[in-house]
């Protein structure tokens, strides 16, 4: 089976524990305002590959990936579903953790068959949480939260570990109470492991240049440390 690729990272160190093999995956139905990966959207320009080439070039790295390994990541990778089963089961016959970094946007909890085909094969998943609040993750992302917090409770249920992850970006996801409210559904799941508080850059506002597409957020500045701090001491009690 054919996956279309945008990138491939061979020493990925923020993307999962260790140091880590990174594919990224084409194809996302969110439109997150802080997005820094607008090329990542639609599959055009896409390189094809299958997952055992996929897997033969983890296996060159592999010593370097000893206490760390493989992650999926995008655009959102669930998108190409049907390949992530095939690239994580075969990831999973040769000993390679696999960590699957995702918003869990497509989720269907009326029809969970393909996820509980992926679940068997992935050994951690970074779930991307846009915000707590519905009205205000459809103005930030143009979706619902709801496959996200639903997919959340589905992970939890089959006991999965899980690094909860929410990008910090003033004025859409930094208030106070949303934080606390993020923070209480957290503590309802019990196989989260790490939180993460990821500061909105702007690193990503030259693709939308070179793409001619408006960079949504001109003008709003980066979090200040003493935001970062608040926010992370909120989240993870620090």
């Amino acid at each position: 089976m054919l996956g279309r690729i945008h990138s491939i990272e061979t020493f990925g160190t923020v993307d999962g524990p260790g140091i880590r093999f990174v594919l990224f995956l084409k194809g996302c139905p969110l439109r997150c305002l802080y997005c820094h990966n607008p090329d990542t959207w639609g599959m055009e320009g896409a390189i094809t590959m299958e997952a055992s080439e996929i897997i033969e070039k983890v296996l060159k790295y592999k010593n370097y990936y000893k206490n760390g390994g493989l992650t999926i990541s995008g655009g959102e990778p669930l998108v190409q579903i049907d390949f992530l089963i095939e690239v994580c089961k075969l990831a999973k016959e040769n000993k390679i953790h696999t960590a699957v970094d995702t918003s869990g946007i497509t989720f269907n909890f009326n029809d969970t068959s393909k996820f509980d085909e992926l679940i068997k094969y992935v050994d951690l998943f970074l779930l991307d949480i846009k915000h707590i609040n519905e009205e205000k993750c459809i103005k930030l992302t143009g979706k619902s939260n709801i496959n996200t917090l639903e997919f959340a409770r589905y992970l939890d249920r089959n006991n999965k570990k899980m690094w909860i992850r929410q990008v910090l970006l003033p004025g859409y996801t930094s208030s106070k109470n949303d934080l606390m409210k993020t923070k209480e559904f957290i503590k309802t799941l019990k196989n989260v492991e790490k939180i993460e508080v990821l500061p909105y850059h702007t690193m990503g506002e030259v693709k939308y240049k070179n793409l001619n597409i408006p960079y949504p957020l001109k003008g709003v500045d980066t979090p200040s440390k003493e935001l970062v701090l608040e926010a992370n001491k909120i989240l993870k009690g620090e």
